[in-house]
């Protein structure tokens, strides 16, 4: 009886030495599952398309890795597999943030469209004052037109890139709006008086014999 006693002993030793010899280890596999998850995530266009679910996920993912740093290797197994499920989370929602920003850029597209043909006439009644900026105009005037038929163009197929051109665009007319504010409110320069001509000089009357 005492041998079975003892027996049993032996095995609860080592059965709990097994479970915490488990848990003294760094939890590779989870580690390694959230990795690709986090990939498969950023792949998809997590990071612009489902930002506040990706950027939720990888605080989960730095804490399990701060928790492997400090040894806590069994919060660190929860940490990673909670990480895991947020970063599918993420990438399960990137087809609707897509369609969300490429209803949005849309949008962005035709209010920009009826802002630069404002400022185009605006510019077209200031012409005798932007004669020095002629060029600079011409050239922003062309960006402006072919950015925004490029961010029109991409709405849909890659709304991130047409939002960023759109950003683009909306700095140059940004500037030409203050540009041209300045410029009407600037007094006309004053009209260059004509020279005064030179009065004839009188001729000689030829003298009397």
């Amino acid at each position: 009886m005492k041998q079975v006693k003892l027996l049993v002993s032996v095995w609860l030793v080592l059965g709990l030495a097994l479970v915490f010899a488990g848990c003294s280890k760094p939890p590779e596999a989870e580690q390694k599952a959230a990795k690709e998850a986090m990939d498969a995530a950023m792949s998809a266009g997590a990071d612009k398309y489902a930002k506040a679910d990706m950027d939720a996920a990888k605080k989960v993912w730095d804490g399990a890795e701060a928790q492997v740093k400090d040894k806590k290797y069994k919060e660190a197994k929860q940490g990673y597999m909670d990480a895991k499920a947020a970063f599918e989370k993420a990438k399960g929602g990137v087809e609707a943030g897509k369609k969300a920003m490429a209803e949005e850029v849309t949008k962005n597209v035709a209010a920009m469209e009826e802002a630069w043909k404002k400022l185009d006439a605006e510019a077209k009644k200031l012409e005798k004052k932007m004669k020095d900026k002629k060029e600079a105009w011409t050239a922003d005037a062309k960006a402006v037109s072919e950015g925004l038929a490029k961010a029109k163009e991409t709405a849909g197929a890659d709304p991130g890139a047409a939002k960023g051109k759109l950003a683009e665009v909306k700095g140059m007319m940004d500037k030409w709006e203050g540009a041209l504010k300045e410029m009407s409110a600037a007094p006309a320069a004053p009209a260059k008086p004509e020279p005064a001509t030179k009065p004839e000089p009188a001729k000689k009357e030829p003298a009397k014999k």
